[in-house]
């Protein structure tokens, strides 16, 4: 198996790295890729030294699989080229979300709209993935109607800068600053660039991928990004208005038997969803699930995971394993 890993040197290429390893790729031939002015550094995978190569060198190599994480300009670049040479591409930008006939995908939820001939499929935003995980089999069950949302977003999801910032603020020391604001000691309900209805490009991917994955476009959804000084991963509070009443005690049991969530949900224990715990792990963490007595057919949960692994890294290599064993 040969893959090739663009965007090798990044923060989530890292973690990248560490899953292919734990999922069982470390003896693969590994092309680590990235842009002209990491060429040439080096990345230990599987026990070896690796270096850096070009993009256009990767691409030479024609790889069965290419995993991105480099950012929507060089996805929209180069995977057409990956793709033209057989390659199936994972991307894990914004860059190929949209597209209609691009694959939008969660495995445990939506694998099966991969088909044969497809060789781009995007990977989705952190927070909606870590959502849509936990809503998936509630869909199923009591259909949604509307989704208010409230994000409490990781300094990683916004990259090396930003935590390189928050990590500089609390030293005390002067740094260049990834956000408008210090980030130490605050909260920025600013996630994204602005558009013009008011809304941030966070907050309508959420609302656009979120139907996309679940393949319903009548879904009302409304969102409220905020970035916080954590380095562990999302938070979401989440407010869940259904077509039909639901039984408390089912909606428990669809998350327990939903594969990736974990439900974590004892306030007697004082046990619930945090980003410290979810740290380093795969799971989608659920909790805090009750009733909202305010709106018929309506519960609140607070769902809680690891942006830069199933957010980010392990979905895309999930996506790849779940390829391999279909095609073969």
């Amino acid at each position: 198996m040969k893959i090739a890993l663009v965007g090798a040197t990044g923060l989530v290429g890292s973690v990248m790295l560490k899953v292919l390893e734990e999922r069982g790729f470390g003896n693969c031939e590994l092309i680590p890729a990235a842009s002209a002015r990491s060429v040439g550094k080096e990345v230990t995978f599987g026990g070896r030294q690796l270096k850096v190569v070009s993009v256009e060198d990767a691409i030479a190599q024609r790889p069965q699989y290419a995993i991105f994480s480099a950012g929507s300009a060089a996805s929209l670049q180069y995977a057409p080229q990956f793709a033209e040479v057989g390659t199936t591409v994972i991307d894990n930008s914004s860059a190929w979300r949209s597209y209609e006939h691009i694959p939008l995908v969660v495995p445990e939820i939506n694998i099966d709209v991969v088909s044969p001939a497809d060789r781009i499929i995007a990977n989705p935003n952190c927070s909606t993935i870590q959502m849509v995980l936990a809503l998936a089999p509630l869909h199923r069950k009591y259909h949604i109607h509307r989704l208010v949302i409230s994000t409490y977003q990781s300094v990683t999801g916004t990259g090396v800068k930003a935590v390189r910032q928050l990590n500089e603020e609390r030293a005390g020391r002067p740094c260049e600053k990834a956000y408008p604001y210090e980030i130490d000691l605050n909260v920025l309900p600013h996630g994204g660039t602005f558009e013009p209805n008011g809304y941030t490009t966070e907050e309508t991917k959420l609302v656009n991928e979120t139907r996309k994955i679940l393949g319903d476009n009548t879904i009302q959804i409304t969102a409220t990004v905020v970035r916080v000084p954590v380095f562990g991963g999302h938070s979401e509070a989440v407010n869940v208005e259904f077509d039909q009443d639901y039984d408390l005690a089912q909606v428990r049991q669809l998350l327990i038997d939903m594969p990736g969530v974990v439900v974590l949900d004892n306030p007697d224990r004082n046990e619930y969803p945090m980003p410290r715990f979810a740290k380093d792990k795969d799971e989608v963490f659920v909790g805090r699930l009750r009733r909202d007595f305010s709106q018929p057919n309506s519960l609140n949960m607070w769902i809680v995971a690891d942006n830069l692994r199933k957010g980010a890294a392990t979905n895309a290599i999930q996506i790849m394993q779940k390829l391999i064993e279909k095609r073969g």
